[in-house]
């Protein structure tokens, strides 16, 4: 499945607009499968932690993450160390909803699939309570904080048609290595 980006502006119009929730009578347990399989597959291929169901041209409110449990790491300048692969959780959340957020707000560079190589400070609540449900359409509620909080609002910005950059600042550019 090939990601949306606003460097096409048919993708990049679909990106912004609020996703429909998602409707477990209307869809099998092998479509549901196999939905979660093709994003998760996607986010991992491009070397994303999140995804959400409109980066792949689905009018959807779902979102698949994989990130680790451990503590964040910094090294030089501050700049975050992601953790192996061995830590990594994954996440699949339909119809989130964040329930609660913390006072305290904290800045982080963030970058998106969606908005190749470009990067900026986003500034969000440190701490959240994530509501929405699972593959089987039982509730969930999940407290978050640091990256995986961080995570889940731009995921479920992604969802509401709303852009990292559109809350950005100091927005840069970095060269990718298509090597890589």
């Amino acid at each position: 499945m090939q990601i949306f980006t606003i460097n096409n502006k048919t993708e990049e119009k679909f990106l912004r607009i609020k996703t429909a929730n998602f409707d477990f009578s209307k869809h099998s347990k092998k479509d549901i499968d196999e939905l979660i399989k093709k994003m998760k597959s996607s986010m991992i291929k491009a070397n994303g932690i999140g995804l959400s169901a409109n980066q792949i041209g689905l009018d959807l409110q779902l979102f698949v993450a994989q990130i680790s449990d451990e503590p964040l790491k910094r090294g030089k300048n501050n700049k975050i160390i992601l953790p192996s692969s061995k830590s990594m959780k994954s996440y699949i959340i339909f119809n989130p909803k964040i329930a609660k957020f913390s006072k305290k707000e904290t800045i982080m560079e963030e970058g998106c699939l969606s908005v190749p190589g470009i990067y900026g400070e986003v500034e969000r609540p440190e701490k959240i309570t994530l509501e929405g449900y699972d593959r089987y359409g039982r509730k969930k509620k999940i407290k978050a904080e640091e990256l995986l909080a961080r995570v889940f609002q731009h995921e479920i910005d992604h969802l509401n048609g709303i852009l990292f950059i559109d809350r950005a600042k100091n927005l840069h550019k970095t060269e990718i290595n298509r090597n890589l």
